[in-house]
């Protein structure tokens, strides 16, 4: 079925709110630290897709029901921002719930998940930022929409002060374990503090990791008018393979783990097609292994290193851009967070897309959403609110196609069809 443009197949779009099933005290709140509001323009967009017989026979209160358990255990998330008298936002917990959207798609799953268009995605979850009524913005929505076969979307719009990537799967996934009346034993907390000793301040004006904008003042939404456009693509285990050996040249005892490998790749690539400017440095976001935050809503499990080199990448060798990847990069979370600090004044900051920007989510448990024993067919993840440095997200691939990644890469639109040809010509990726 074809939709003219103006004509959207998403319709019958209804909203509600869902709050906690009970409340946790009057007045409760929740500060924010530093990494939290230095990510306050940034936004989490997943789209979860299912069969029919996930939901087959069940009206919207059933769907809903074991939801007010589940924000029992996230109730953080269901609050509004409020400015303590210093003008600094925290959380007012409890206040209001998240918000639910019901919606219906004119296609079945099937004929959506054929298209090729990446944008398709954004009509399954909410656009909507914080702001500019900021005191009755839900940081968390929830879109259900059903398709024309039965299937069923859930998008999870998430705003990114409440945590990162990992942060919104796994608050995600404990509606799964709830549907199947499993429990947590604890309620999701925040991070306040990293348990190692801190350097001092550092200016923000030598902060890499970061491009000051705004001021934004109570409408949290990124001020750059530059049109981005998203292109996907899938890279199979073979292909991974195929890759390694063309960037080492068949030297067995040079190999780059994948997420580092689709890094410098794509550095180089998109280095070809901006041809005003030298993309001489690069963010890389990663999970922090060697902390446990397990039951934690947090913007400090990842790292935000920063790989600068005066080298052309255009001429570089992919294994010199490789090795900088790997052992170049400069972490500056602490530095972000301290220039955050609640006696400083607070900037607004964008990290996705100050620099191009490469974020690993290659262990996300995306697919580990489990309603009643079913789990997704296949599941999109997306960052808004990015600059026009652009962004590249590497994470697992459908779920019947397991050993590979998607690779979903933001960037201005006019840059991507030639990105295409350049991927295509020189690597054979499409």
């Amino acid at each position: 079925m074809v939709f003219s443009k103006d004509e959207s197949p998403v319709c019958d779009i209804k909203f509600s709110s869902i709050g906690p099933g009970y409340i946790t005290g009057q007045g409760a709140a929740q500060e924010l630290n530093g990494m939290d509001l230095a990510m306050k323009l940034h936004y989490i967009r997943n789209v979860y897709y299912f069969r029919s017989e996930v939901f087959e026979g069940l009206a919207i209160m059933d769907i809903k029901e074991p939801m007010f358990y589940w924000l029992n255990y996230g109730y953080i998330a269901c609050g509004r921002l409020r400015r303590d008298d210093s003008g600094r936002p925290y959380i007012k917990c409890n206040d209001c719930g998240v918000r639910f959207i019901e919606a219906r798609c004119k296609l079945t799953l099937d004929e959506w998940l054929e298209s090729k268009d990446d944008s398709r995605h954004k009509l399954l979850v909410s656009n909507q930022v914080l702001g500019p009524d900021l005191l009755f913005s839900p940081l968390v929505l929830l879109q259900l929409t059903k398709f024309k076969c039965g299937g069923i979307s859930v998008g999870l719009s998430w705003a990114h002060i409440l945590g990162d990537v990992f942060s919104a799967v796994s608050y995600t996934n404990i509606w799964g374990q709830i549907t199947k009346r499993h429990f947590p034993t604890q309620p999701l907390r925040m991070e306040h503090s990293m348990k190692e000793n801190r350097n001092p301040k550092s200016p923000t004006t030598d902060l890499l990791a970061v491009k000051r904008v705004g001021p934004v003042g109570d409408h949290w939404t990124t001020p750059d008018n530059t049109k981005l456009e998203t292109y996907s693509f899938y890279i199979s285990s073979p292909e991974f393979i195929r890759l390694q050996t063309k960037l080492c040249g068949g030297k067995d005892h040079q190999k780059f783990p994948p997420f580092e490998l689709i890094c410098t790749i794509i550095w180089q690539c998109v280095a070809n097609v901006k041809h005003e400017s030298e993309v001489n440095m690069v963010t890389i976001c990663k999970r922090d292994s060697k902390i446990s935050f397990e039951g934690v809503m947090t913007n400090k499990a990842q790292s935000i290193k920063v790989v600068k080199t005066n080298i052309s990448i255009k001429e570089s060798s992919l294994m010199e851009l490789g090795m900088l990847i790997l052992n170049q990069g400069v972490d500056e979370r602490n530095n972000i967070d301290d220039a955050m600090k609640p006696d400083n004044e607070l900037p607004d900051f964008l990290i996705y897309g100050a620099n191009l920007t490469f974020i690993d989510l290659s262990d996300a448990p995306l697919y580990e959403l489990d309603i009643k024993g079913n789990t997704p067919v296949y599941v999109n993840c997306a960052i808004d609110g990015v600059g026009e440095e652009g962004v590249v997200l590497v994470f697992p691939a459908r779920k019947d196609i397991s050993d590979g990644m998607t690779i979903s890469i933001t960037l201005p639109a006019n840059h991507i069809a030639e990105l295409k040809s350049v991927l295509w010509n020189e690597w054979s990726l499409a």
